[in-house]
Order: C-alpha cells, then structure tokens, then sequence
C-alpha cells in the first residue's frame, strides 16, 4: 500500500478498558476517542495492537457491557473509508466475528506483515513469542483451546466476566512492577524474538504491544523493533508518515520515558 501525501499510518495499544474500575477507564475511554477524532483528518490506516479491553468474550449473542463511545468511533472511522486493523493481546483473545461484522475490522490472532510506501513492517501484540515465561505459553495454548473457550461459554455471563475479571487483575497485580523495568538486550524477550526473526527475513519496523513500555530499539542499521507503550501510563503510540516512524506521546507534557537504544550498546 502506497501512503498517500499528508497521510499517515498509526498504531497504539494497550488500553485496557475496565481497568482498574469503571470510573477510571470511562476518563480513559474518552481521551482515546479524543485522540482517534484528531487523527481522523490524516489516518492512511489505524492499527490497534491488542489489549483494548481488560477482558473481553463474545458469548453467542452477548458481548461485555460498555466501551459504546470507543466502538461507536470505530465504526464512525471505518464507515468513512479509513482501515482498522485490530491484534487480539492476552486480556482480550477471545473474540469471534463481533469486529469484523459490527465494526467492519480485521482481527489477527498472530503477528502480520503489511507493507506501506516500500518499507515493511510486522506487527503483532507480542504475547507469548520470544524465549522464557514457559508458564504462560502454556495457558494460551489452553486458553485458546475450542473446548476451553465452550466450556468458558457455558458459564452464565455474570459468573464468567466476573471470574475473568478477578484474574485480570491479578494478573497486573503480578507483573505491575516488571512492566515499568527494561530489562536489557539480553533481557527482553521481544528483542530477542525480533532478531531471531530477522535472521530470516528483513523487516524495516517490528512493531508490538504488551510489554507497557515504550520503546525504540535499533535492531541493525536497515531495522528497527518498536513497542507501543500503553494508555495507561504512558499514552504512546508510533506515526508512520510515509518516509520515518516515530514514537510520540499524546501528552508530551507528561514527559513519558521512552527506552531508546540500540544493538551493541
């Protein structure tokens, strides 16, 4: 796809709406509906890197309560002819056909390569990829599972969403720490995946979520790995202009702190 002039592509992650309470994500909720009206005007194409909701699971002819503002956007943005790609994160992998019929958005379930103006890009949330955190692997081989999911379905939507949602919190209550720490080339396990790919086959950008920390990693003089940040602490997103990416903040008054580095450094 060729990026036409005064056009960009966009990618952000990591909202997490529902969390940590209704009240706190609503503010959330608005801020990022905000920053999707401005971007409007000059998004190519939006991808939205996974884990827009703490928790999410389409039961036949239910979907969980709220976010009606943040879909309601989407829906305005690709009824006006603008592309929304959407990777499912680890709080929200379990979705069906919702987005593709109601929003009229793409859902991937693993990490994808596009190409914009001649520089290719593969992008993915980054969940479970790279070495280490066996655990996890294990319980979103689970988690995915077909009779997992029905087993999960058959549950009453009120003893389900609330037993989820328990468990995502727990979840962040268990790594809430480790998110803020960058833990080195040797240390991060989406370096190491990004490289391990790239001996493979060349990409310019290696974009994900996940990790809740923003940053931008020169992988080699020809690529680059970028992680997201979120919307929860740091509001970061990256901007393709056609030519360079960069990774920007919405409130750059906030100051946020951008990992940067490079490979050998």
């Amino acid at each position: 796809m060729n990026i036409p002039a005064g056009k960009k592509v966009y990618f952000l992650s990591d909202f997490h709406l529902g969390a940590p309470d209704a009240a706190a994500s609503l503010i959330r909720e608005k801020q990022i509906v905000a920053f999707l009206e401005e971007i409007k005007k000059d998004a190519a194409v939006i991808f939205i890197v996974g884990d827009m909701f703490d928790f999410w699971y389409e039961y036949r002819i239910v979907v969980p309560k709220g976010y009606v503002r943040l879909l309601g956007k989407l829906a305005e943005i690709t009824d006006a002819g603008i592309p929304v790609h959407f990777f499912v994160g680890n709080h929200d992998m379990w979705m069906t056909d919702y987005f593709q019929k109601e929003l009229n958005i793409p859902v991937y379930f693993e990490p994808q390569e596009f190409e914009f103006n001649g520089q290719s890009f593969l992008i993915g949330h980054g969940d479970g990829l790279g070495p280490g955190d066996h655990g996890y692997k294990f319980i979103k081989k689970v988690f995915r599972n077909p009779v997992c999911r029905w087993l999960f379905g058959i549950l009453p939507p009120y003893l389900g969403m609330g037993l989820a949602n328990y468990m995502s919190r727990r979840s962040r209550a268990m790594t809430g720490q480790t998110d803020e720490k960058f833990f080195g080339e040797q240390g991060e396990w989406l370096i190491i995946y990004c490289k391990e790919v790239l001996q493979k086959k060349h990409y310019k950008y290696l974009i994900f979520g996940h990790r809740h920390l923003p940053i931008d990693y020169k992988l080699s003089e020809e690529s680059r790995y970028v992680n997201l940040g979120d919307w929860i602490r740091y509001f970061t997103y990256a901007v393709f202009d056609g030519e360079q990416l960069t990774l920007q903040s919405r409130y750059p008054e906030l100051e946020p702190k951008i990992i940067r580095g490079q490979t050998g450094s």
